[in-house]
């Protein structure tokens, strides 16, 4: 229980402390409250819609003088010229020039039962399910509300029932908002409530209403109801985001006939199929005890081994309730937020955090998710051409560092949004999928499209210097600056550490997809001879990876960003084998990092524990993982940036933590327990992922492995890590499988849809 259930014996004091669920394309925040109950409700395409035409301004004339400050080392200037020029496609709005729409709250939707005070107050999240449950008794009665993501009909259901005969009043509700007309219409068997933005998008909140028993009336817009035994209601939410009118969107969805019982039944078997992929097993002690109780314990330091699974669970369920039927991907508060301007107005940020987003997907065999941010990516594409040739007169394709669900390629936030790096970063996860995947339709007709595109921009883009290395100028580390590049956010500079390794990366993959395909042989060529030609990264005078092209100060050496060891994690370019100095000297930057105060938001604290890990550092990385969690979450494991915004990117870096620690497979071999944490000696997990394309199943006892199965997608020779000389393979039948060994390697052939297992 304590690994796959939240539970609370008080009702929460704020939105952060709610339990989500979620269908992909709705959301809701289930708050528990009893005075009244409240549902906050989400819908994955509802921002305001202001600015969803918005476009870019012709300025790549103003390239060259840009480029010749920073080559000329006139950081300051240069980056106050590039600013100017790239920075910002809008007017100012507020005193910031930003055009990102703000993710919106769809609505509330209330009730409030006739009783009076409560006891015995229980709230659950169970995950097995995705059923979140609210129970007390009051007055002699025990009341239970349910609510659940119906993923088998795509709605917000929630049951109120009792052990007697019940009332009380329903109604829909919205946050103030003084651009937004709202009209209400409500009978017997619907809640509705119309909306519309100023200049921006029409909605429809709707809650088909069902009850056994009793009777209703109306009074203004409330559903009044009166000794019923059972009210389901069925919540759904339109927009005309996709050109569908909201009630139009509200009908393709109907609100189903069929008892709670057999909606359980439904929405369980589509369950599975999704969240049940994958189970982890650790041998520690139970926890009883609610969850915030066990929180306030860790935060005292006090050791509680199931916590992490608990959150590792959480997040793997976070990344289903936020995509299943999605066409979006996660924003940053996945697809829960209750403000009219939200915190970064919950965009997507390109520079690490929609990416982390991912980042358990692939080997958490929760692969169907990424479909949302592939189509994010590939909606993006059409006007990120026009940006590229209007900003920077470059072919291909740019990506903004910061955008919205309209995924308009304008740069919005002046003084941060100078990089070019969001494409190739983007593209790395085109290339997970076909890694782990192995679908060659998906590379020829999804990935290497992409990767041409990103690669035709850098053809453009780079620039040969009188050495004949080809520079990126402008170029940033994102969000970070060195001292003597001026008072701005961000410093301009030329070829920083992690543009170099994001160009290397995209080009990397391009020539290998165009070999797999048999594809575009003299392009190889060409991206080959641009590889070669990349400046080299550097090593500085205390052992670290140079974040920049040269030794500059830090301004603030304790940065929440860790861009430079994007090779390390989540990129493969650092490797203990084939590149052991630039392996090194990014722990050297790493520990430098963490000792000014780095990984100080939730976000960055995973980005830490991750690094760790592919370390093979389990100590450490479980080290970071507690920090994550006690330090830099709610009550209900909802991720933290300072000074307490819920931002979620940090559940999904913490979760692939933990699958880093257990299976890694960078260059298709795989490592199995490469930093298995000494908390966790004894444990098993079974339909992990791996790249080359493998179904992968583990066991461990004294923090040694005992088995390993593996199921390969293709018939190829197989790799495993730190492995020779000390396990036999063998078949499902018991007969023996030859293999050979390369220094610390093992290998040995597999055949596709075989099952092997390795054995000390």
């Amino acid at each position: 229980m304590s690994a796959t259930k939240l539970w609370y014996t008080t009702p929460p004091t704020e939105y952060m402390s709610g339990l989500p669920i979620g269908t992909g394309r709705l959301a809701a925040m289930i708050l528990g409250t009893t005075d009244p109950q409240r549902v906050a409700l989400n819908h994955e395409w509802f921002w305001r819609g202001c600015n969803r035409t918005r476009d870019v301004e012709k300025r790549a004339h103003l390239l060259p003088h840009v480029r010749e400050l920073l080559l000329a080392g006139k950081y300051d200037e240069g980056t106050a010229a590039g600013d100017d020029a790239f920075g910002t496609a809008g007017e100012l709005i507020g005193g910031q020039r930003n055009r990102v729409d703000s993710y919106q709250p769809a609505g509330d939707f209330h009730f409030q039962l006739d009783h009076g005070d409560v006891r015995n107050y229980r709230r659950q999240l169970d995950l097995a399910s995705g059923l979140v449950s609210v129970e007390y008794d009051s007055d002699g009665v025990h009341y239970l509300c349910q609510y659940l993501a119906d993923l088998a009909h795509d709605l917000i259901l929630v049951r109120v029932s009792a052990d007697k005969p019940f009332g009380g009043e329903f109604w829909l509700d919205r946050v103030k908002d003084d651009a937004c007309f709202l009209r209400w219409d409500t009978s017997h068997e619907r809640l509705v409530m119309d909306g519309h933005i100023h200049q921006g998008l029409s909605f429809r909140v709707q809650g088909d209403v069902r009850r056994s028993g009793g009777s209703a009336r109306i009074e203004g817009d409330r559903l009044i109801i009166a000794d019923a035994r059972e009210v389901l209601i069925g919540l759904n939410v339109g927009t005309t985001a996709t050109g569908m009118a909201p009630a139009a969107e509200c009908r393709s969805k109907p609100m189903p006939a069929d008892a709670w019982a057999a909606l359980l039944a439904q929405n369980q078997a589509v369950y599975d199929r999704y969240y049940g992929t994958l189970t982890l097993t650790v041998d520690v002690a139970e926890n009883a005890a609610p969850t915030d109780q066990r929180m306030a314990a860790a935060r005292k330091g006090e050791q509680d081994p199931a916590l992490p699974l608990l959150y590792f669970n959480y997040g793997r369920y976070l990344l289903m309730a936020s995509t299943v039927t999605a066409q979006l991907p996660p924003n940053l508060q996945g697809k829960w937020n209750e403000h009219i301007l939200a915190a970064w107005e919950a965009d997507y940020h390109h520079d690490i955090n929609l990416q982390m987003n991912f980042w358990p997907a692939e080997n958490g065999h929760l692969q169907y998710t990424t479909e949302a941010l592939f189509q994010h990516i590939e909606r993006m594409v059409p006007h990120g051409r026009k940006a590229a040739m209007d900003l920077y007169g470059c072919n291909g394709v740019f990506i903004p560092i910061t955008t919205d669900a309209w995924g308009r390629c304008t740069p919005e936030a002046h003084g941060w949004a100078v990089w070019i790096g969001a494409a190739p970063w983007l593209a790395q996860h085109l290339w997970w999928h076909w890694q782990y995947g192995q679908d060659k339709t998906f590379l020829a007709e999804r990935a290497y499209p992409f990767f041409k595109e990103v690669a035709a921009f850098y053809e453009s883009y780079l620039i040969e210097d009188k050495d004949g290395t080809l520079q990126i100028v402008p170029s940033q580390s994102p969000e970070n600056r060195f001292v003597g590049g001026g008072k701005h956010p961000v410093t301009l500079c030329v070829s920083s550490a992690m543009d170099v390794q994001l160009c290397t990366d995209v080009l990397t993959h391009a020539i290998e997809a165009a070999e797999i395909l048999g594809v575009d042989a003299g392009k190889a060529r060409q991206w080959r001879d641009m590889l070669a030609r990349l400046p080299k990264l550097k090593i500085g005078s205390a052992g670290q990876l140079l974040e920049w092209n040269q030794e500059f100060e830090e301004a603030e050496p304790g940065h929440r960003h860790i861009s430079h060891l994007y090779g390390l994690f989540p990129g493969d370019l650092f490797d203990p084998d084939r590149s052991a100095e630039l392996y090194q000297a990014a722990r050297t930057s790493l520990e430098r990092r963490l000792s000014k105060g780095g990984g100080h938001t939730g976000w960055s604290r995973s980005w830490v524990a991750c690094c760790f890990a592919r370390m093979g550092d389990g100590a450490e990385a479980w080290k970071h993982l507690i920090n994550l969690i006690a330090e830099q979450a709610t009550d209900t494991l909802l991720d933290l940036h300072p000074p307490r915004v819920f931002q979620i990117d940090g559940n999904f870096g913490g979760t692939a933590a933990v699958m880093e620690m257990l299976l890694q497979s960078y260059h298709e071999e795989l490592h199995f327990l490469p930093a298995l944490p000494p908390a966790w000696p004894t444990g098993k997990i079974a339909g992990m992922r791996a790249r080359g394309g493998y179904a992968v199943d583990v066991a461990w006892s004294g923090g040694k492995l005992t088995e390993a199965r593996i199921r390969p997608l293709t018939t190829r020779e197989c790799t495993i890590r730190c492995a020779a000389g000390n396990y036999r393979v063998t078949d499902l039948g018991g007969k023996e499988i030859s293999t050979h060994t390369d220094g610390h390697r093992l290998k040995f052939n597999v055949e596709a849809g075989k099952t092997y297992i390795m054995t000390p």
